[in-house]
């Protein structure tokens, strides 16, 4: 089992380009890290990676093991799953990553359900509204609003999801009523806006007579958490854009009104995404499947029902 978990571990560090990340992702010690990687190459009689005090490079060979080090495992995983599946048992820790939003209303509050369900998992939730990179940050499965950049994820789509452009009552009041999003862009009004790290710009995808088109928006509120900006809009600080489901009683309350409803949203996806080899766990999927039975039927809430 030793030579395997030294593979495991060389995979981690190729991926991730670092000793340390590995570790972290793995759960070990740099020490335990760095040892295994050696007891490997010492196996192998092949130096894998060209070490400096700043950098780790994989050698030639290091590259070319890379490739059949990951069909091993693989199989690995592919087979202790099929073995998992005849005892319905899954067993280890999960980790999922999800929206603030969504998983504040959506996946934490089934997560006591689950693990009674699963007794011998253990479930580790990471909320965040900026894009996470699962390969990185050692994530089995994330939900997901919007588009994958990366082609190399697995994706299970969940539902298309309305979007709603509102603002407070006392907003409305005070700045008038936009009708479409050539207001929002006039100057004369305050978007309130998602910050994700990189961001250049702001730009709000809304359906036009024309078909959908991009408006690019300004505002001087910004935030990487998606409630604060809902609270920021309860307040009267300016127009936020939001899925449906997370303003609903709000809008239903009149806390919050409907704005530029000329050009609403386009809707966004919401999918999991996951990697190949996390796919194969058992765990995963159950995951997967246990949530998307439970909150699709929330899904479907459209803003003329409100």
């Amino acid at each position: 089992m030793s030579y395997l978990a030294n593979i495991r571990t060389f995979v981690r560090v190729f991926e991730l380009g670092s000793m340390s990340a590995a570790g972290r992702d793995l759960r070990i010690s740099p020490a335990v890290t760095s040892s295994r990687i050696s007891q490997l190459e010492e196996h192998l009689s092949v130096r894998l990676f060209q070490r400096t005090t700043r950098s780790l490079t994989p050698t030639e060979q290091g590259r070319a093991f890379y490739k059949g080090a990951s069909e091993i495992l693989d199989a690995v995983d592919n087979a202790e799953a099929q073995v998992v599946n005849m005892t319905d048992n899954p067993k280890g820790s999960l980790y999922v990553a999800a929206p603030l939003g969504v998983g504040r209303r959506m996946i934490a509050p089934l997560v006591a359900g689950f693990l009674e369900e699963y007794p011998q998992v253990r479930l580790r939730l990471r909320l965040t509204d900026r894009k996470v990179d699962l390969t990185a940050e050692g994530l089995d499965l994330a939900f997901f609003l919007g588009h994958p950049e990366d082609s190399n994820l697995r994706i299970r789509k969940i539902a298309d999801i309305e979007r709603v452009l509102c603002a407070s009552p006392d907003y409305i009041a005070a700045h008038g009523m936009p009708v479409s999003g050539d207001d929002l862009v006039s100057g004369a009004h305050e978007c309130l806006n998602l910050r994700f790290p990189g961001a250049t710009e702001f730009q709000w995808r809304l359906n036009t007579p024309e078909g959908p088109r991009r408006f690019r928006v300004a505002g001087r509120y910004e935030c990487d958490d998606g409630d604060v900006l809902t609270d920021w809009a309860l307040a009267g600080n300016g127009i936020v854009m939001k899925p449906l489901f997370e303003v609903a009683e709000h809008l239903k309350e009149g806390r919050l009104v409907p704005v530029a409803t000329q050009t609403p949203p386009v809707p966004v996806q919401m999918a999991c995404l996951y990697t190949h080899r996390r796919g194969q766990d058992p765990k995963t999927r159950l995951f997967m499947d246990y949530v998307i039975e439970r909150i699709s039927g929330g899904l479907r809430t459209s803003a003329s029902e409100i």
